[in-house]
Order: structure tokens, then sequence, then C-alpha cells
């Protein structure tokens, strides 16, 4: 366990008895059932009930609920606490006096505002049953998005008991503290190389929510598909599989208030020169040539004037402080086969690398001159980092050690490294996605500061509406706790948490979400009959 020391000669009875206590402390934390583990948590060992009219109640918070994002919050939490089953309501506390018996959740936000800010404070306080108000359970935040990880935690405390057919809170009284470690806590989905259905995205966001990931990166479009409209440069979707493998510039903006009405950030990403091919379906002149189509024209004004107007375009919808602007696996050889490319080259004096990194650095002008700071694949610092913009966050996925030496640089960094969390890598197990460390190696505070978190990444090839759901969870979880959880309170062994996160596997499965078992890899299905906590 961390903090036991290590370098002593012999076993001596204080070092069994702080075994003893960590590894009780430890076990403790299990019974929590709780995911992700919050930084701080206290309970006691009464029972308490939800009473049939359990109510929101906002008394001396400053925060007004202008567009109803907390009440909504409130009645999601209750819904899946419900689980659709009837619930006969409790209208009495069985002798108790009052205080088994929860009249409502009170509420406290110390801002007013609901504007969704990267970085903003997401923490929360939670405690059941207040000591002010026994009949309440009192949850106070500094924004209302840090309120809404305090009802996804509240939910979890809840049960259905089947035999009284009423809610209850087991092990109260609790005492809750809790924040983020990471800032960034991301899951990507790919709509280039299959079309998701609005709903299917919606329920992706629903279910980040649970594990209070708060980035949803969204592939938009790739080599394969273009799907997206684009008011500025209407044939782009033309690329798209079909003309209903489509969104609208309104699905998108639907996507991004669905998503932000629930604290979860919307990072828009066009991956540029290399995955492109789609655009010239629409756009013929994008395309070096007919027979050597990718990656975008670099020696033509056009191509950079359609970056602008998509950027131009997002500006007005995607609201994140940042833009992907992708930048990987890019085969410039079609550059110096086509001759008007490759006259272009020898005009300005550029090789093949330089012009990738000229396109690079035009098109993160172009992101900046709209209001964004950009983030871009690692093969952009590998090749240039010294040249990338200074507001530049580098996207590890590639190679280990990169995060350091993206930090010694004085760069901020983004971690998905694709050999622990590519969930398209079904052989991955979630043990591997629990134990992935973001700061690995990292010891200088001033680097550490510049890691923004991490993400995990539903590569679309294999994926599409069938086999989403079952393909993220339950191993996205695994790596939410990791960004969540204080790294004191993680555990060195992924296997001690087992327990824990099968709970919280079928608590996803009860909510309608489509989890797949823990023993395993990605998408695996049931071994044999059994209960849902043994799979």
């Amino acid at each position: 366990m961390r903090g036991i020391a290590t370098k002593i000669s012999g076993v001596t009875p204080l070092f069994v008895l702080c075994i003893a206590v960590a590894t009780s402390a430890f076990k403790d934390i299990e019974k929590l059932r709780i995911w992700p583990l919050p930084a701080e948590v206290s309970h006691g060992g009464r029972r308490m009930y939800l009473s049939e009219d359990f109510k929101l109640v906002t008394e001396g918070s400053k925060y007004q609920d202008p567009s109803g994002i907390l009440k909504e919050g409130f009645d999601r939490m209750l819904a899946v606490v419900k689980l659709s089953h009837v619930v006969s309501g409790h209208r009495n506390s069985s002798g108790s006096g009052g205080s088994a018996l929860l009249q409502g959740l009170h509420v406290i936000i110390s801002s007013s505002t609901d504007e969704l800010e990267y970085g903003a404070d997401e923490s929360y306080k939670l405690v059941v049953a207040s000591r002010g108000k026994p009949s309440y359970a009192q949850l106070e935040a500094k924004s209302v998005y840090g309120a809404l990880h305090g009802l996804q935690t509240f939910s979890q405390l809840c049960h259905f008991n089947m035999k009284k057919k009423v809610i209850e809170i087991l092990m109260a009284p609790w005492n809750i503290t809790d924040l983020p470690r990471f800032s960034y806590r991301g899951l990507l989905i790919d709509t280039s190389r299959h079309y998701l259905p609005l709903p299917v995205m919606k329920n992706v966001i629903d279910s980040m929510t649970y594990t209070k990931l708060n980035v949803l990166h969204w592939h938009i479009v790739d080599t394969q598909s273009f799907p997206l409209e684009i008011p500025s440069y209407p044939k782009l979707w033309n690329g798209a599989y079909s003309p209903t493998e489509r969104y609208t510039f309104e699905d998108a903006a639907e996507i991004v208030n669905y998503a932000r009405r629930r604290g979860i950030h919307v990072l828009a990403e066009i991956d540029v020169p290399g995955h492109a091919l789609s655009w010239g379906k629409g756009y013929p002149s994008l395309w070096p040539s007919k027979n050597c189509q990718e990656p975008l024209d670099v020696s033509s004004d056009f191509t950079f004037k359609v970056i602008d107007g998509i950027l131009s375009d997002f500006s007005k919808i995607f609201k994140f402080k940042f833009v992907h602007l992708g930048g990987d696996e890019v085969n410039t050889t079609c550059w110096s086969t086509t001759p008007r490319i490759s006259k272009w080259l020898k005009k300005h004096r550029k090789s093949e690398a330089e012009a990738y990194e000229y396109f690079v650095l035009r098109a993160q002008k172009i992101a900046l001159s709209h209001g964004y700071e950009i983030i871009n694949w690692e093969e952009t610092f590998n090749n240039f980092g010294n040249k990338l913009n200074p507001k530049t966050v580098v996207h590890n996925w590639l190679g280990t050690g990169v995060v350091e030496k993206v930090t010694a640089a004085g760069l901020r960094c983004i971690m998905s490294n694709q050999d622990k969390w590519y969930l398209d890598h079904i052989d991955t197990p979630w043990q591997m996605f629990y134990a992935n460390e973001p700061l690995e190696n990292i010891k200088d505070q001033k680097q550490q500061s510049l890691v923004l978190g991490g993400e995990v990444c539903m590569w679309g090839e294999h994926i599409d509406a069938s086999d989403i759901e079952q393909t993220i969870w339950p191993r996205a979880a695994a790596a939410a706790e990791r960004l969540w959880t204080p790294y004191t309170k993680l555990a060195e062994n992924p296997d001690k948490v087992t327990t824990r996160l099968a709970h919280f596997r079928c608590l996803l499965n009860e909510r309608g979400v489509a989890a797949a078992p823990l023993v395993g890899g990605g998408r695996v299905v049931p071994f044999e009959p059994g209960s849902c906590l043994a799979q």
C-alpha cells in the first residue's frame, strides 16, 4: 500500500499493524459501492428512506437555475434511482423520530452562472443527512456542474428495496467531499467510420455523466465520410455515406446543448491534412488529383479557405475553448508526385516534411483567429514541436515518454496511449485501463500541471449503434476513476476494485446502458448463466 515504508529489516509488529490498518481501510473503501471513488468519504451504519415526495430545495443558493439545468439533473437522478420500479413511497419514519426519513435534498450553489467553462470548479460536498435539517440531505457546490456530480454520487447511495418497495440509503450518515484530479476527462467517438444516430450519441453522453467524464471528443469527419453540414461550404457533406447518414448544423448544436446541460464539453475535430479524402467528394479541387486524393492540397489557398469556413461555422456552436485539428498519420507522397504541387514545393523551397509543418501551422493560425486554442495529435510535436503555437495541447497516442517530453518543452498534454486507452483494442482488459497513469515518471510539479488529463478513444472502424455501448463500458469507467480519484486513493492492484467495478457495471445495466461483463477484454459476452455481479 502507498505510504508504508519499504526499507526495513525484518517485519516489525508496527509494520504488521500498518499493513492490517491499510488493508482494513481498503476493504472498507470497497464496501462503499461508489464509482468513481470520491476524494473523502465517511459513513455510519443507519438506514434512511426517501419520502414519496422527495423534493429539491434551493433556499440560500445564489444559483437561481434560470434554464432549469439543476432541476433537470435532479429529475434525472430520481429517475435512475427508481430504475423504472413502481415505488410505493415511504410515509413515516418507523418510529425513529423523523430522522430516518429524508424529505428532500437541499442544494446550495455559490456561483450564480451556468456558463460551462473549462477548468471551472467541479467540487462538491454531500452530507446525508444534514445536521441542521436532519430530514434533508445537503449538497454544496461552487458551480451547478459540481452539483450535478454530487447528484450522481447521491444516486449511487440510493437503492430500491424490493420487499418494502421504497428507496433507501444504507450506512448513513454520509459525509463526502469530492473534486476531480484532472480537469480533462474525455471520451472520443468516431462518426466518420460509422454513422451514429443522434439518440445513440445522447445515450453515450448520459452514460458519461455516471462516471463524471466531462469531454466528448467528437471525431466528426475522416477519410471515409463527411457527415456534418457546413453552411459555409454546403457540398462538404456530399462525402456522407448516404443522404440519411448526416448531421444537420442544428443537430450538432443540439448535441452540444444536450451535453452542456449535463456538464460535458464537446470537442470538435477535423483531422487535417491527412484524414480528409471525404472532403473532396463535394469539392474535388481539395484533392491533389483525382488519382491521389489525400492529404489535402497544401498548395491551394482554397484548401485553407475551406478550413477557415469550417472553423468559422464551428465557432457558432462548438463553444469549448479547444478545437482539435488532428495532424496525425500524414503520408505526403501525393504532394511530390502531383506535378502541380511538386512545382509549388520547389518554388517555395519546401520538402514534403516542411510542407506538412507549413500546413499544420497555417491551420493553427486559422483556429486561433476564431478564438480557439488548439489540440493536435502527437506527430506534430514529434516532427516540429518547437514550432507549434504555445497554445497547443499535444494529444499523445503513439509512444511512451511523449507526455514527459511535451511537458518538459512547456506545452500542455492529453494522454490517450493506444496500448492502454484505445477502446477499439478489444483485447485490452479493464485492468490496463485502470492502471494507466498520466503522470507516470513525471516528478516535476510544473510539468504535472501541464498534463490536463486523458481520454479513452472509441474509434469506429468496427463500432456502430449496435455495439458501441458494450465496447465503451465498463472499461471506460476504469479509466474514469483514474482521472477523477486522488492518486493516493487509487488501488495499486486493479484487481482489488473488481467487486466495486462489477457492482457499477451492473448499475449501468440497470440504468439501461449495455455495459459488457468484466471478465475478458472489451465487448465480451457472459461466460455462463449467473448473477450480473459474477460476470
